[in-house]
């Protein structure tokens, strides 16, 4: 399948692509922060620059979006009609380069939170998974009854 729109046009779209600062993890940010909680940003010393980082808790939260993580069963998970190989190969290794990150996290003692952009609709929801595994599940030590 051909792409339907023309190289320059494809690479501007392409373009606007983020890694960080993008919208979900904004919304991510502003809730953890509303709650209390402060944070570093995407620490480098820490395998796959988790976008939230919680030094004192040794606690992550990566904001991953649902087309480029592969968010099984979402409906934004989705794989272009062109280039069908080159975006296959390219989706196995962002997942294989999360598990790994991952796993090094844990080896290192990190706990790891990792919420999908889909689940940034409901905030409540939202506030209540992070309130949780930031307060360890104790809602005694949760900054929202503080």
């Amino acid at each position: 399948m051909v792409d339907t729109v023309d190289k320059q046009r494809r690479s501007e779209i392409m373009g606007r692509v983020r890694n960080k600062d993008t919208k979900p993890e904004m919304v991510v940010r502003r809730v953890t922060h509303g709650l209390g909680y402060r944070y570093r940003l995407h620490y480098g010393k820490l395998p796959g620059r988790p976008d939230l980082v919680f030094p004192a808790r040794k606690k992550v939260i990566f904001v991953h979006g649902c087309f480029w993580h592969r968010h099984e069963g979402c409906d934004r998970t989705r794989t272009p009609k062109s280039r069908v190989d080159f975006w296959t190969e390219k989706f196995e290794k962002n997942v294989a380069r999360d598990l790994a990150n991952r796993e090094k996290l844990i080896a290192l003692g990190w706990e790891i939170l990792v919420i999908w952009e889909c689940e940034i609709e409901n905030s409540e929801e939202l506030r209540s998974i992070i309130d949780t595994f930031l307060c360890n599940g104790d809602p005694k030590k949760s900054k929202d009854l503080q």
